[in-house]
């Protein structure tokens, strides 16, 4: 078992969860709720992720970030060392390929809501933002917790995009499925396999997590 590896995984998910959910529900409340021209534009772009192989994207991204690139340079007069091949360049990469995740279950959520609900608070004084936190947000729990779960799962599995910008760096970039790939690589099929269990049994863990809130929060609704 390589925990350094699995360690990292968990630091890269982590990292992304803060990042993501909370931006990604106000991108997802901004979709849900916003009427304008370039909206199916937008929602085409969040969906991206989804549909590009994930070499594809991650040859992009690598562009994107690697030396040579505006971003790159902004990041090394900023912080004095590359993206590309790096945590930091990880977290990165790991906020646009989990972008669906994050943004649709919430959209839905969002969209599922009443109109008459938010016109019945707007009705008794409360402020836009008073409504968001005290009506909105509460009934777009189930919504919320499905796009963390989805985004920590796929986060900790994600093989193709991190192996593209990130190599494979021990301890800086090396991920626990670039681990189980080089273990499958070497033959090492026992050390695969402890890996990948792991991996099945923390993902299947998350989503049924996340069902029974759902499941629980929509009974309590």
């Amino acid at each position: 078992m390589d925990w350094t590896a699995f360690v990292l995984s968990l630091e890269l998910a982590a990292v992304t969860l803060l990042i993501l959910v909370p931006a990604g529900m106000l991108l997802a409340r901004w979709l849900a709720f916003g009427r304008f021209f370039a909206k199916p534009l937008i929602e085409a772009a969040v969906a991206l992720p989804l549909v590009l192989p994930p070499t594809v994207l991650g040859f992009y991204l690598l562009e994107l970030f690697g030396a040579g690139s505006p971003i790159a340079w902004l990041w090394q007069d900023l912080f004095g060392g590359p993206l590309a091949f790096t945590f930091s360049g990880l977290v990165a990469a790991s906020l646009v390929v989990n972008l669906p995740f994050a943004v649709h279950p919430v959209q839905r959520a969002f969209e599922a809501i009443d109109p008459d609900i938010r016109e019945a608070a707007a009705s008794c004084g409360m402020t836009p933002l008073r409504a968001f936190l005290r009506v909105e947000l509460p009934l777009a729990a189930p919504g919320m917790v499905t796009a963390a779960a989805l985004t920590f799962a796929h986060t900790l599995g994600e093989f193709g995009v991190v192996l593209m910008v990130g190599g494979a760096i021990p301890g800086e970039t090396r991920t626990i499925a670039i681990a189980i790939y080089d273990r499958v690589q070497a033959f090492d099929e026992a050390a695969a396999g402890r890996m990948a269990t792991l991996l099945l049994a923390i993902s299947v863990a998350t989503m049924a997590a996340a069902m029974l809130f759902g499941r629980g929060w929509g009974s309590r609704n």
